[in-house]
């Protein structure tokens, strides 16, 4: 039988080689023609044959046939980089003053790594793989992209697997693998509200509705949506980043813009959360004699994994690693991530590969500094590997 771990393990000095060229050219958004043609070169290179590229923007999806007949896996990674001038001091570090700060680099290697294995073993592998490169999951386009140029058809996709590297969750270190059945990251919606007044002389408020007064009002209600109207055992995120308003010390604004994010655990709550911080900012401003105007731009949904799928990722990691090394996420955490559209779409599950360095020298996601253990990339491949030869 194929020996999952041994070949991955030998496998390593090359997604090491993989991860450093992505990372030393990082590309951001929808737009990552230089990632995609380096994907699909190394692909081309393992004599992967069907292959799709230019999916959802410069999305790449490769399919790998066993000899047996079954069903067909998605396996995904994203692409795309951050708007982040790196200050690691790698000598593979990017010059271009964007960064792979999310570990991106990593997980577009370790599918890579995948393919690779993949191919070695067809004889083994029941069914299809479909490798799912995706761009844009920062800014949460790029999942619905391929989705609607049918990344999960012909053939038709029966369940997906995905992974983030990195310190995200806690309870499992580099070297190991974290899962967790059902809810494991939050939805993330993002708002604009205006508050439209009627603006004045600052030495004569009475004859002003003062905009900036409505959203201070506006921002002290929310807080009773997490306070008072959610359970305190379903957790939901209220965030105001940013209030605008006035251009000089004398004068009350005609207007005010109020900016930030709503996150939940669930649909339920999400949908709750929309509606009564669409109320609340329309029901208050019209009490102060103004008005508020409020727009979502909708992103991820909540990601929930599917049970039944994460307990065979758990078999499968455990095979490859030794049951000691697979650990249960407690908590979830109320970043989001757009893996979620697919899983909305079919059963999957999403599992933690722990990367940070055991040197002292991590950084958190998105920092400028941010780095991984790179000798832990044969074990998200691995494992990819593994799940897709014993899941059906």
């Amino acid at each position: 039988m194929f020996d999952v771990k041994e070949r991955a393990k030998a496998l390593n000095p090359q997604i090491i080689e993989w991860r450093r060229h992505i990372h030393a050219a990082p590309e951001l958004g929808l737009e990552l023609p230089q990632t995609e043609a380096f994907v699909l070169q190394e692909l081309r290179k393992m004599g992967i044959e069907k292959i799709r590229s230019g999916v959802g923007g410069h999305g790449v999806i490769a399919l790998i046939e066993g000899t047996a007949p079954g069903r067909v896996l998605g396996l995904r990674a994203d692409m795309d980089a951050l708007n982040v001038a790196e200050d690691t001091g790698l000598p593979f570090a990017a010059k271009n003053g964007w960064m792979h700060a999310c570990g991106h680099d990593a997980h577009t290697a370790m599918l890579l790594g995948a393919g690779s294995l993949l191919m070695q073993c067809r004889d083994e592998l029941r069914g299809a793989v479909s490798l799912i490169f995706q761009p844009s999951e920062e800014n949460g386009l790029g999942a619905p992209a391929m989705i609607a140029d049918g990344a999960l058809e012909n053939p038709k996709v029966d369940a997906l697997v995905g992974l983030h590297t990195g310190g995200l969750w806690k309870g499992a270190v580099a070297g190991e693998i974290g899962i967790c059945p059902g809810a494991m990251m939050a939805s993330s919606d993002w708002f604009t509200v205006t508050f439209t007044g009627r603006g004045g002389h600052g030495a004569t408020p009475h004859l002003t509705v003062d905009p900036i007064s409505i959203a201070c009002q506006v921002y002290t209600t929310l807080q009773t949506i997490v306070s008072r109207e959610t359970s305190p055992l379903t957790p939901v995120v209220v965030t105001v980043a940013s209030i605008h308003g006035g251009t000089a010390n004398n004068v009350i604004p005609p207007a005010c813009r109020m900016e930030g994010t709503l996150r939940a655990l669930t649909p339920e709550s999400r949908a709750f959360i929309q509606e009564r911080f669409r109320q609340i900012c329309e029901e208050v401003a019209h009490a102060m004699r103004g008005s508020a105007t409020v727009e979502y731009q909708f992103s991820a949904p909540p990601l929930v994994n599917d049970r039944a799928m994460t307990e065979k990722l758990r078999h499968a990691a455990a095979d490859l690693l030794g049951p000691e090394h697979v650990h249960e996420i407690e908590e979830p955490t109320m970043g989001a991530e757009d893996v979620a559209f697919f899983l909305e779409k079919v059963p999957g599950t999403f599992f933690f590969h722990p990367s940070f360095r055991a040197d002292g020298q991590s950084f958190p996601h998105h920092h400028p500094k941010f780095d991984i253990d790179e000798s832990v990339l044969w074990v998200g491949a691995g494992t990819f590997v593994q799940f897709a030869l014993s899941w059906q």
